[in-house]
């Protein structure tokens, strides 16, 4: 089995034509493997108000290196979270990750364009009153609720 050319062209150039790219500049087509100008202007930079995450300042990544970079980036904030429910008697009941892709208008390379942390933390106060009579409330609520008839 041979492997043909994309949509039953016969050759590169007879695709980009038809596609309308320039073969007579790499710059900027879409089948360039070089950065264009807005890939080597973007910049990533983090919006949360954690201290101790990375992209704190505005930096570059390439286009290649970004999709590790911002898995990296969201990895700490997940951390974050287990380490903040830890220290405040809580435990992390969701924690969830998105990673972001967008198509850059200038090259038309897809990249990933950032990401989005959600955690959940749900934390123990037995001091609270109100917790305490929610823990009653539950109590006489679910007595019973199990019982075994095999005898």
């Amino acid at each position: 089995m041979a492997i043909g050319a994309i949509g039953g062209y016969n050759n590169y150039d007879e695709y980009n034509n038809y596609y309308g790219y320039d073969n007579e500049n790499d710059n900027g087509r879409k089948s360039s493997p070089q950065e264009c100008e807005t890939c080597k202007n973007r910049k990533y930079v983090d919006g949360s108000d954690e201290v101790d995450v990375s992209f704190k300042s505005p930096s570059h990544v390439s286009p290649d290196a970004a999709a590790s970079a911002v898995r990296a980036h969201e990895g700490m904030h997940v951390s974050n979270a287990y380490d903040k429910a830890a220290q405040d008697n809580g435990k992390v009941i969701n924690a969830s990750v998105s990673i972001h892709t967008a198509v850059c208008p200038e090259c038309g390379r897809t990249y990933v364009s950032g990401g989005t942390t959600h955690t959940q933390i749900k934390y123990y106060n037995e001091s609270n009153p109100y917790q305490k009579e929610l823990k009653s409330s539950d109590a006489s609520k679910y007595r019973g609720a199990n019982v075994d008839l095999s005898a």
